[in-house]
């Protein structure tokens, strides 16, 4: 026999059950393990951590999903045993997320019929789960991931300017990962080997701005008691990342405008020009052209920025990529962590899907590595996310002010099927309830439509 490849904890009270069932077993990799009470079978369950756990239907308590007894892992399989199952008590189990149930006395060829099934799910999983790892490798980019029309268009213009720019303007908001595109034109750029160096407009006042940039001299204005380079100089030779340059003032706008043309520069306080070579990139979350418009940035300086310009889009308008940017985190945070984290349960995914992502892929990183922490088991499951994500408020339509709760649950169970194509499972395990109280739902719905029509009639 081949080492085990699959294991399943039996929690009965009776140790012939268990021996009953690793006899069913003989011939296929599975390792049984046993725990006599429940207590003991959730303390194993967290110490070997296996695929399956069978239990006896007298240590359930009734209630709550059954995952939950384990931490939440929604990967795990969990199988109730019984002396007998009543219809009404079979179709409770199953609204409680169990994967099976067994009767006593154990039936060999059943139990070996389940297992090779559950095995065989494992095995998919696994499979898939190597693919996946595959296709998020095959589409990184230089620290990012995207799949999507416009991420792999924003890659694939990043590959043609990177040999060949002076200046890119990088625009896009907030979150989407402008300073990850400047570093990625840089270390693709002939200048990957000198200086990248980042400056945020945002942070600093225009006199400590324009120190920070241009340099000063001594004496140049209160507090110079030395000269300083400033971040020109520092990258002369390497690439200057200017962030959020639409902060920047009018008289700061002219000083790099200059640089820009000439390749000079002057310290604050000095008449002296300074060579320097310098690519810079900019990036800003404003519309430049519009603060152009009004005055309030040198239509010049916009002019010489803009002469390539890559523009990012929110995550809102490449949810495409959402799953390769959930795993991508989840690897980087289960490595940090030091958390066997292999995977994100359906119904998290589907909460993730619904969010608007306002913050963009940095929002994204922040809930996924927020979950990360809070994971218990192998899965992040849907009580790991933050509440802002968990609890989501659907919106009324215009005029839905004055509707019934019956006529407002409708609704949102409509908006729910519409998510997930109309899968009523998926649904179910998204509002956290059974299929019966959807298929419930639906039938109230439409007894209440068919009164409507007659009334109306």
């Amino acid at each position: 026999m081949s080492d085990p490849v699959y294991s399943v904890l039996v929690i009965n009270r009776d140790v012939g059950v268990a021996e009953d069932f690793s006899r069913a077993l003989l011939g296929l990799p599975v390792a049984v393990l046993r725990a006599c009470d429940r207590a003991e079978g959730i303390n194993f369950y967290h110490e070997f951590l296996p695929h399956m756990v069978l239990l006896d239907s007298e240590l359930d308590n009734g209630e709550g999903p059954l995952q939950d007894l384990f931490t939440g892992d929604s990967a795990l399989e969990v199988v109730l045993l019984t002396n007998r199952w009543t219809e009404v008590g079979a179709l409770a189990a199953v609204a409680r997320g169990a994967s099976d149930l067994l009767a006593k006395p154990l039936d060999p060829s059943k139990v070996q019929q389940l297992v090779s099934g559950l095995i065989a799910q494992a095995e998919t999983r696994r499979h898939t789960q190597e693919l996946d790892n595959e296709l998020l490798e095959a589409y990184q980019f230089q620290g990012m991931v995207g799949r999507s029309p416009r991420m792999l268009e924003v890659f694939a213009r990043v590959r043609r300017v990177a040999p060949l720019f002076q200046t890119v303007l990088v625009t896009g908001p907030t979150g989407t990962g402008k300073e990850l595109i400047a570093r990625a034109l840089h270390n693709l750029s002939p200048r990957s080997r000198e200086k990248f160096v980042v400056c945020n407009c945002s942070a600093l006042t225009e006199t400590l701005l324009e120190s920070q940039l241009f340099g000063h001299v001594k004496g140049a204005f209160t507090g110079a008691t030395q000269d300083r380079a400033g971040l020109f100089e520092h990258a002369h030779l390497g690439t200057l990342f200017l962030d959020e340059i639409g902060e920047l003032s009018l008289a700061a706008q002219a000083k790099l405008l200059r640089i820009l043309q000439s390749q000079e520069l002057q310290r604050v306080g000095s008449p002296l020009t300074i060579k320097v070579d310098v690519h810079v990139i900019a990036a800003t979350n404003r519309n430049v052209r519009e603060l152009a418009a009004r005055g309030q940035f040198r239509e010049d300086l916009f002019y010489r920025l803009s002469m390539i310009e890559i523009q990012l889009p929110p995550l809102a308008d490449r949810k495409e990529d959402l799953p390769l940017l959930q795993r991508y985190f989840l690897q980087h945070f289960s490595t940090k962590y030091n958390k066997k984290l292999n995977g994100i349960s359906r119904r998290t995914q589907i909460l993730l899907a619904r969010h608007s992502w306002p913050g963009n892929v940095r929002e994204l990183e922040n809930v996924i590595g927020n979950a990360c922490i809070m994971a218990q088991g192998k899965v992040v499951v849907d009580t790991d996310l933050p509440e802002a994500i968990r609890v989501q408020v659907v919106r009324p339509e215009k005029g839905a002010g004055s509707l019934t709760l019956e006529e407002v649950q409708s609704r949102h169970l409509e908006y729910v099927l519409k998510l997930v194509d109309g899968n009523k499972a998926r649904a179910a395990e998204l509002l956290g309830v059974s299929r019966a109280t959807i298929y419930g739902m639906l039938a109230r719905r439409i007894r209440h439509v068919d009164q409507k029509d007659n009334l109306s009639a």
